[in-house]
């Protein structure tokens, strides 16, 4: 007899600075109904704090997912891509950029600097929880199982 699979929480960082959008994505994470845990940084420095464990975070669980917003406060989300992307400890980390911007220019660039994908966030509650699900789906299934795409 094999023994039970035991999948452990996904650990996501989000990194946000809209409180709106914050409460947006916990709600629609929430609701996709697989295991996870958020971490919420509201800033590119708090983000590469977290992501570092620097003091205070040291204790903090290593994220398995980024979701990553483009325009924030101190260092913007293509600050925070190129300085992840640019550590060998952290360069097979998954980063979603989210963001408002439908600019393709935008898009290219952060798939140029290492983002695994670039998703437009969408204006309403219910397709931001089937985005958060896919998001979930992929990661379980691709990233933490360790199969290829």
């Amino acid at each position: 007899m094999s023994d039970p699979i035991t999948v452990r929480p996904i650990e996501i960082l989000l990194v946000e600075d809209n409180p709106g959008d914050v409460r947006l994505t916990l709600e629609a994470l929430k609701e996709g109904k697989l295991a996870n845990h958020v971490t919420v940084a509201a800033d590119g420095e708090e983000a590469l704090a977290r992501l570092r464990r620097d003091v205070p975070h040291r204790e903090a669980v290593p994220p398995d997912l980024v979701l990553l917003d483009l325009n924030l406060p101190k260092l913007s989300g293509r600050e925070v891509l190129e300085t992840v992307r640019a550590d060998p400890l952290m360069t097979d980390l998954p980063i979603v950029l989210l963001t408002m911007s439908r600019e393709e220019s935008n898009a290219l660039e952060a798939i140029h600097l290492g983002a695994t994908a670039y998703l437009t966030k969408p204006l309403g509650a219910s397709d931001l929880i089937g985005l958060t699900a896919e998001i979930e789906v992929f990661h379980l299934t691709v990233v933490v199982a360790g199969i290829s795409p």
